[in-house]
Order: C-alpha cells, then structure tokens, then sequence
C-alpha cells in the first residue's frame, strides 16, 4: 500500500557522481533522496557471461538489512568495468568488450542498459525506486491493543493504513520491530511484449497486464484447491522474469525472499529513428515496452540482469548463479504411484502386485503422513506397519523404491525424541516474545525446525542416517511437503511474520526461504547416509531460486477437473524456465475423483512430462490404473510404457539440463525464437529439442489444432512415422487411445525397444534408434549412460556419452565426451529412418576395426520409414551404417 503511494514521474532520487569510486570488482556511487536525504549505496558490477548485478543498499544502517543467503552457489567472478564518458549529469560504463554499455543519469537517478548501441532495458525510468531507511521506533509506538485503543484517531488511521510498525490480519497482530522496511523497483523493457517466468501461479504461462489491480504475489503459501487463473501466490517462488523478441531473450532476477509483488504493464511508444543520411528526417514507429514493477516487504535490492541474448543463454546465466538441476537418479524419471494414504503393508503389497497383474511399469509406491506413528516423522505406525524393513526388501526384491512423507513441522510431545532434543538444543523457531513458536498443523500443537540456521541443517541431515531412522533403508527417499510453513490457523495458513529466527531474522524476512532450506537439508542427509556415494531424490512442494539443486517440485494440491489438466502446461513450463527441470502436477488430480477420461488423458500428458506421479487425496476414490475398467487399464498401460521405452531421450535431456542447464520441457518459443506464432502457445510443448506433445485437455475431443512451427522444419507422426504434409496450424483427428506427438526433423531420439517392469529391469533392454531426416537429410542426437543411481559419474567419470550423426546416407556413433568411460552390454537394436526418400538396395554396417555385415531392412512406400533391424551394434563402441 505504501509503494503503491507512489506513482510513476520523475523520480526523487539522484546520484551524486562525485561519489563514483571504481575498483577491479565494482563501481560504486552514492544516490540521495531529495527529501529525506537519506544517502544509499549503490553497487553495480559485471559477471562473467553476460550478466549485470545492481545492489542497493543503506550506507549506515540503524541495523544490519536481510541479505540471501544460499542462494548463489558462490560469490559471482566479476570482471572490471571500464568507465567511457563522465560529463555533467551522466556516466557511462562499458564492459570490457564493450558489448554492454550502463548509461548513469543522475538527475533524476536512471540506469540504461544498452547493447550496440539499443536500449534493451532500463532501471527507474519510472521514479518507482523505493526504499524505507531503518528509523528508531516512534516514542508513541503502539505495542498492545490495549493501547491502541487510547491512542489518537489520526495516528490510529495512518498506523492501520499504511502498516508502519505494526498491522492487523483478521485476529493477528503483526508487531514489526524494525519498523518499515519495504524496496522496490521499476524496469522498462524495451522492444519486448513478451514476458514470461516468476512462478508459481495458476496462471498462463504469457505473464499479463497487472492493470486489474492484481499484481503477482510471490509468497509461498498453502493453499488448498488453488482457483484457476489467479495471481495469488501459491507454493513456491522464484523471482526470475524473462523478456522475449525474435532477435533477443533477457532476464530480471531479484534475490529478494521476503514477500514481493510484481505489476506488469505493456504499452507502445513511438521511437524515433534517426535518418542514416544528413539530409533525411528521423523516422519514427511504434514500439513495444513493458514495464515491470518489482515490490519487496523487506531486504535489499539485489537485482541481476541476464543479457541472453538468446534464451538458452539466459538459462545458463541464472544456472551460473543458482546451480543446475541436480541429476535424479533414473528410477526417479519412472511412473510413481502415491494416495493420501496407503492403509498398511498388505495394501502396499497388493498395489505392488497389481501393477505386475495387469502388466503396468512403476517405480516407486509413496506413503503419505497416516504411516508414521501419530504423524511424527521419521517414525512407523506400529500396528499398519509392523515391519517396515521387511515391507522395503520385498519391494527391493521386485526393484522398486519406496518415498515417505516428512514434513516440518514436529509434533509437541516430550516423549518424542525429535521434538526433545529439538527444543534441548533450540531449534525451533521462536515467536516474537523468544518463546517456541507453536502452530497447529497435521501432527496437532506443533513446533517448526528453524532450517534457515546451519546447525539445525546438519543435526536434521543426521536423523536419516540409518541407525537413527529406524527402519529405513536404502530404497527409501523423500517428500518434504507443508514446507511453506504450511500453519493451520495462522495467517494466511502460515507462520506470522513477526516470528523469529536463526540471528534474530524475523520470519518476514526468509519466508520464501523456509521450504527450499528443508529441501537441502534433507537432500543432504539422504547422501550423507550413503557417505556420499548415492544420489537423493527429494520432492518439495515449497521451493525458492536454486531448488532444482536438490530433487523434484510439483505443482501442488489440484483438482480433479479439465481446467486442472490444461492449466498444469503452462504451469510447468513456467517452473521449468525458471530453472527448476524436474517437475510434475498430480496425475488425475489430487482433490476429487476424476471421470475416466479425464484420468486416461492426465495420463497421457504426464507420461511427457518430467515428474510422473498418479496421487490422490484421502477423500477421493482409491484410482490405481486397473479399476477403470479393462479398455482404461489398456489406454493407461499403454501410456506409462511409452513413458519407460522413453527414459533413454529423458535422461540425456536431464543430463543436458544438469550440464548445460536447457530445460527439459520448454515452451515452443525458446525452440522457435522468431516465430511470433509460438510466443503464446502453451496448449503444446516441446521436450527437449526433438519432440513436440500436444495434450488433449479437452472432454470428448474428436480432434485438437497443433501448431507445427515451419516452413523450414519438417514434422513426423511419432507413432505412425508419417511426415505431416504442411506445417502451421494443423487440424489432428484425436480418439481416446493417444494424444498428438511429433519428431522435429533433423533429431536423433534413442529409445528402448520395450519396456519393463521397473527402470531397473530393463538396463540391459536393447535399444532402438529414431532418426528424424530434415529438409538436408541430416539428423543429430545423443544418448547419455551411467549407473543411474550414484555420485560415480562426476567422481570417476563414470559414464557414456554418444553421439549420433546421419548425413550423406550413413548414419555414425562417435564418443560425445572423452571423458566418460562406461561400459554397457546394451546393444543398438534397430534403427528407424524417417522421411528416407527411397527404397535402397542395400544397408552395411561396419564397426571400427570390425567386420563389415549385410544389414536386414524394410522400407515403408507409404510413409517414407526405412527400418533396420537385428544390428546387435554395441552402445559403447564407434560404428556406421552405410545406406545404398
């Protein structure tokens, strides 16, 4: 409400350019405002790899101001900026290859960010920086309602309004001992009306115009059957937006972790252009900008501007900040099957054999918060659970895992050795008077582990070593949810504002925070029970900036309706540019029961999406893939075992995003930068570079319209291996049995020739090759191999990396990375040539210093596909395949 006080004009702030000092690292100013004439710091430096960091700060604090930590994987190499002009009123300084120029004007205080010569963005054009200086607390400072009641009218209207040192949520008094504290910002895109990113929100995945008065919430909350389309925040937050036209991707990354809200507005300016010749007029033409306004509670401003130009670039660049995803391990990328809840072991052991009865893959069966013995974590119910580790080796036996739920909140009970040695040694958060901050949450009365202090981490870490969480064992892995804090009863469903922390932070401050904390301890205390050897897989529901370092998100509590279905695209896709690869939406919907329809197409789409997990809530009928009736059972097998003869292509994009930090799923414009078609498109996706799925998300479907990006781009049926005739909007008759799903030409896709049971079974199913030929005839792919499940692949280069290249009619496997040695029996089974244009007369295959053999083969009139097969070529060695 404060922030929105002010409104946009000439800002009060200048910078006083005498205060510029330059060093190796950075270049810093002082800016004043006109008013108040509080000085504040300013520090701007250049990162290695395009990116431009903006720091605003108090010079002389009352007290120290929060700043992330944790987030960044390390502090960020900078490199020197030069300074290329200073004349009255403005500076300017250039990097080092001159690429990148800041404008500094100093009346009114304005940042430029220009590239050759174009304004690509600018910083407080608007005069919306903002930025509450620390004050003592007034002598009439109301800390009781009692007082309040006494204290005059005028103050007890602008207190209330504007919230300065304490405020009131229904019957929560927020008492805010630092008094106000908020900053904010303004940048204007220039040329951009596309924007897209800060999740997370039940929304589409353009961002939109804010000009309804709703701005976009980043504040972590619980919130149960989320509406559709709503910019409230929901479980997670990253604050990272990216800006897209054809010819430029940027980045606005704000580190800030207390609430924020973000405004959009789009508008055209007229640009003038000057004339090239000296006689000619400057031309003028209209011109997009955005304007985004970032509004924080509290902290600093700490602003990172990623320059792309390219979206991959911009990817790299925020990965280079906050890590890339970690590597899951393989079992992880299988099918999961969870309920809220699995009664007891003999339920778990008949869901587990229900899959091998009816012949459906999965890997890991989960147990929600009724397993444990009066929801304290860590611990069994002992009458459903009577022998959790004998429960585990059965499904060791079938090579499967297990995932239970441990949640943050710790149940208020003496007895309880967690909640004991907890409050021994401190390690709950406290309430604004230093008592234990106690919250109702599943377990009851409960206390909240303060994972923002280090100590708490690593104590936490240790309770699932073996020995301390008693009947665990090595197939069981995690699912941290409620971590928003989720507090019933509290405000907003969580922890009040006003509590206390780890360095007497308030909880205001790390909010956004708490989950992502929670996430890493527990990602830290899976490898550490395997003395580091072993990757975790942890799921979060509450997530920050930087979560994809430690396991998997989803997108929350959802409901079993179509809406749910559609808006999970643009809500994953949104998720994944922000960094965060591994994530899903619950299959069928979590609240409700789903028409079988409705179950059969969430199938479908989750089967192509990166996090693959059926869930339900207790209310909802039991709906494991079986009880919908033979012709479901059928649909749905058939799509989870497309899933498994898939893993080959997911893994290798889950190593791509590990390595090179590309998202596994990706909306069609960051595969298709120019093409201004795709720029809204998110009924579709592609995965990867190479294949393009198209959900059906609507009831009884007869056909959907998929946009093919073209001309240049040739498209194949990825079932049918048909080559669709024309690109652009293309009309696909759909039944119930599959969704659309097409092979970009010039793609190499590596596949299994069937599935199995589990991801464990079939290490050594052979594979099968999908070579896509583009207008060239050529294709390109790889195919990525380790153990799947340990450390080994990073600490003793364990692992194969292939390349697969067809070009002038012989198709090669060459080694990717030098680097990497592993050794796989698997062979190359069959290959698929797509679009080759005619019959050959013959197909050798020669392997590097072996014998050359005839090649069986049969080639496709109708759809143009040469199939090779009984090559028995191995994965591990170099080879080609010579068509004549």
């Amino acid at each position: 409400r404060r922030q929105k006080l002010l409104h946009p004009g000439k800002s009060s702030y200048r910078a006083l350019l005498d205060s510029v000092v330059l060093s190796d690292e950075n270049v810093k100013f002082q800016i004043i405002h006109e008013e108040n004439k509080v000085p504040l710091q300013v520090e701007i430096c250049e990162i290695e790899g395009g990116i431009f960091r903006l720091k605003i700060e108090e010079e002389s604090p009352l007290s120290a101001r929060y700043k992330v930590p944790d987030v960044l994987i390390k502090e960020p190499t900078t490199q020197r900026l030069l300074i290329s002009q200073k004349e009255a009123g403005i500076l300017v300084l250039s990097s080092i290859n001159e690429d990148y120029k800041l404008q500094i004007t100093a009346n009114p205080f304005q940042v430029e960010l220009q590239s050759k010569g174009e304004t690509v963005l600018s910083m407080n054009s608007n005069g919306l920086l903002y930025f509450e200086h620390l004050q003592p607390p007034p002598s009439d400072r109301i800390l009781t309602t009692e007082k309040k009641e006494a204290a005059s009218d005028s103050s007890k209207e602008k207190q209330e309004d504007l919230g300065l040192w304490q405020e009131k949520f229904g019957s929560f008094l927020d008492i805010k001992a630092h008094g106000p504290s908020s900053v904010g910002m303004d940048f204007s895109l220039h040329g951009f009306d596309h924007v897209y990113g800060i999740p997370q929100h039940t929304e589409a995945l353009l961002l939109k115009n804010t000009s309804d008065g709703d701005a976009y919430r980043l504040y972590n909350l619980d919130i149960f059957g989320h509406k559709l389309h709503d910019k409230i925040g929901i479980y997670g937050s990253v604050p990272l937006l990216l800006a897209h036209k054809p010819n430029r991707t940027s980045g606005i990354f704000w580190l800030n972790s207390s609430e924020t809200l973000v405004d959009i507005g789009t508008k055209t300016v007229a640009e003038v252009r000057p004339s090239g010749s000296a006689a000619g007029t400057a031309k003028q033409r209209a011109v997009p900008l955005t304007d985004v306004r970032w509004m924080s509670e509290s902290g600093i401003i700490d602003v990172f501007l990623l320059t792309g130009p390219t979206a991959f670039d911009v990817f790299k660049q925020f990965a280079q900040l906050t890590g890339t995803q970690a590597l899951p391990p393989l079992f992880s990328l299988g099918y999961h099957q969870c309920r809220w809840n699995y009664e007891d072991e003999q339920d778990v052991k008949r869901v587990d054999a229900g899959f091998d009865e009816h012949d459906i893959p999965y890997d890991v069966i989960w147990l929600d918060i009724e397993h444990t013995d009066g929801k304290r974590y860590f611990t069994w119910d002992k009458k459903k659970f009577q022998n959790p580790r004998k429960m585990q080796e059965h499904l060791r036996k079938k090579k499967r895992k297990l995932v239970v739920i441990v949640d943050p909140h710790i149940k208020v009970d003496p007895m309880y050795t967690l909640y004991s040695q907890a409050k021994d040694k401190g390690y709950f958060v406290k309430d604004r008077n230093g008592q234990d901050f106690e919250g109702i949450c599943w377990s009851g009365s409960s206390c909240y582990l303060d994972f923002t202090n280090p100590e708490v981490r690593k104590w936490y870490a240790d309770q699932f070593a073996f020995k301390t969480y008693k009947e665990s064992t090595n197939i069981l892995f995690v699912w941290n949810d409620m971590n928003e804090p989720s507090v019933f009863k509290g405000a907003e469903l969580t922890m009040q504002k006003d509590a206390v922390h780890y360095n007497n932070w308030e909880h205001r401050e790390v909010h956004n925070l708490y989950g992502f904390y929670q996430q890493m301890a527990t990602a830290e205390g899976l490898i550490r029970r395997s003395s580091g050897k072993e990757r975790p897989f942890v799921l979060t529901r509450s997530f920050f900036a930087g979560s994809q370092k430690y396991g998997a998100v989803w997108t929350g509590d959802n409901t079993a309706e179509w809406g749910y279905l559609k808006i999970s695209i643009p809500m994953l896709l949104t998720i994944s540019i922000a960094g965060i690869s591994f994530c899903g939406a619950d299959v069928g919907g979590f609240i409700g029961d789903p028409e079988p329809e409705l179950l059969v197409r969430w199938y479908q789409a989750g089967a192509y999406q990166p996090f693959f997990r059926g869930h339900s809530n207790m209310e909802s009928k039991r709906r494991e893939p079986w009880l919908f009736g033979e012709k479901n059972t059928q649909i749905i097998r058939e799509a989870i075992r497309e899933r498994y003869v898939l893993l080959p292509y997911l893994y290798t994009l889950f190593y791509r995003a590990h390595t090179a930090a590309e998202p596994v799923m990706r909306p069609l414009w960051v595969e298709f930068p120019r093409k201004i078609e795709t720029f809204g498109v998110e009924n579709e996706y592609m995965l990867g570079n190479a294949l393009l799925v198209h959900p059906v998300t609507e009831q009884e479907a007869k056909a959907v319209s998929v946009l093919l990006p073209g001309p240049e781009e040739i498209w194949y049926d990825f079932r049918k291996f048909k080559r669709m005739e024309d690109p652009g909007v293309v009309k696909i008759l759909v039944t119930l049995e599959n969704i659309p799903v097409f092979q970009r030409g010039g793609t190499v896709i590596p596949v299994k020739t069937t599935a199995g049971k589990s991801t464990e079974w079939m290490i050594d199913i052979s594979y099968e090759l999908r070579v896509a030929l583009d207008t060239k005839a050529c294709a390109t792919g790889e195919l990525y191999l380790d153990d799947g499940h340990s450390f080994q692949y990073l600490h003793k280069k364990q692992f194969l990396y292939r390349k697969f290249a067809f070009h002038k009619n012989v198709l090669s496997s060459s080694c990717a990375d030098q680097s990497g040695q592993y050794h796989t029996a698997c062979v190359v089974e069959r290959v698929i040539v797509l679009g080759f244009g005619q019959q050959p007369t013959s197909v050798t295959a020669c392997s590097k210093g072996g014998q050359k053999k005839e090649v069986l083969f049969t080639y496709d009139m109708e759809t143009s596909a040469l199939k090779l097969e009984k090559l028995a070529l191995s994965v591990d060695a170099d080879w080609e395949i010579y068509i004549n």
